[in-house]
């Protein structure tokens, strides 16, 4: 089971904070010392998630957080269509293929894993599911 769960430093820099994550190099912000961290690195690591599925690029696997480091997760959303673009790549099916599965139009599916779109979640549970797979979701 993979979880989009990653890595983030804080690093203190003058009046506020560099954030970077060892999984995602490109998955670097910063904030003001007043600002919300967690929140800037939600959405770093949402943009980076985004940029890699659109670019058709892997989701790097989480690694073991080290000392000082803060795990963060993206939107449910975000995790949703990380779980399906992650699922596709391992069966290595195309978005047409996955679309002749599911019966519909493969613009469907391109809108399933575009951040611009709102995909309910039973819809893209049921592409994964199409794979061969299963979306869980979890509380923490």
């Amino acid at each position: 089971m993979k979880a989009y769960e990653y890595a983030f430093r804080f690093t203190r820099d003058g009046d506020g904070w560099v954030i970077t994550c060892r999984d995602l190099p490109e998955a670097i912000s910063q904030s003001e010392v007043n600002e919300n961290r967690i929140d800037i690195a939600e959405g770093c690591l949402q943009a980076a998630l985004e940029s890699r599925i659109r670019d058709n690029e892997p989701l790097p696997a989480a690694s073991t957080p080290r000392r000082g480091e803060v795990i963060v997760s993206p939107p449910a959303a975000t995790a949703a269509k990380a779980a399906l673009y992650d699922a596709m790549r391992d069966a290595g099916i195309s978005k047409s293929e996955l679309a002749r599965k599911l019966g519909v139009d493969e613009k469907e599916v391109r809108r399933m894993l575009d951040a611009g779109h709102a995909t309910k979640l039973p819809r893209i549970a049921e592409a994964v599911e199409a794979l061969g797979r299963h979306l869980h979701i979890a509380l923490a």
